[in-house]
């Protein structure tokens, strides 16, 4: 499922592994490990978060489904509401996204698959952008594309094991100081807030 966590990469096509650099740890902290990378012939880069979470798989899908209560946790976002819901594993919404003075905000219309779990457990989501699904709107610039991914494992002792890469081009002119400051900061903040709420999620 992608959640913008934050403009954090420029991506004009999709590139594969063998042609990208290797990742790069930037943050281990409170068991939330974030790596980056640069892609060819590009300034801004990729991220992968790593990190073990409490809480069960029905657990954090519940808030993954939950699109208008993602501002709640994911960093940035001002917005986030349900377009179209073909069914409980499929579905298309629209993030609102707050940037910093002076770059302009921006939106993004994408689609979330929720495969089915495999009998080891292993549950794996995917998000992709479809930037014409509804029209722009002059408010807001449009992200033109974007990826990511989640892995997730159930471990011993109701915890996950997750691996999220994210990928996006966030369109319009950002200045690549702004956009590498921040692949660590917007992660972190996040899945920080994602653990908390699993973790409230479990008491009651």
């Amino acid at each position: 499922m992608t959640f913008l966590i934050f403009i954090s990469v420029w991506v004009l096509s999709f590139i594969n592994d063998s042609d990208q650099g290797n990742w790069e740890l930037r943050r281990n902290e409170n068991g939330i490990a974030i790596y980056s990378r640069k892609l060819t012939d590009v300034s801004f880069k990729q991220i992968k978060v790593e990190c073990e979470l409490p809480g069960t798989t029905s657990q954090l899908l519940k808030i993954l489904r939950d699109v208008p209560h993602h501002p709640d946790w994911v960093y940035a976002t001002a917005k986030a509401s349900l377009i179209k819901k073909k069914n409980e594993n499929n579905y298309i919404y629209l993030t609102e996204t707050d940037m910093p003075w002076p770059v302009a905000d921006r939106d993004l219309v994408a689609e979330t698959i929720i495969y089915p779990i495999t009998k080891a457990g292993h549950l794996y989501v995917e998000v992709k952008s479809l930037p014409e699904y509804v029209p722009v709107n002059k408010d807001f610039i449009r992200i033109p594309f974007s990826e990511a991914t989640w892995d997730i494992f159930p471990l011993p002792g109701n915890k996950l094991k997750i691996t999220y890469t994210f990928s996006i081009n966030p369109g319009g002119a950002i200045p690549t100081w702004l956009v590498n400051a921040t692949v660590v900061t917007g992660p972190y903040n996040t899945f920080m807030k994602l653990r908390k709420i699993l973790n409230e999620s479990q008491e009651n």
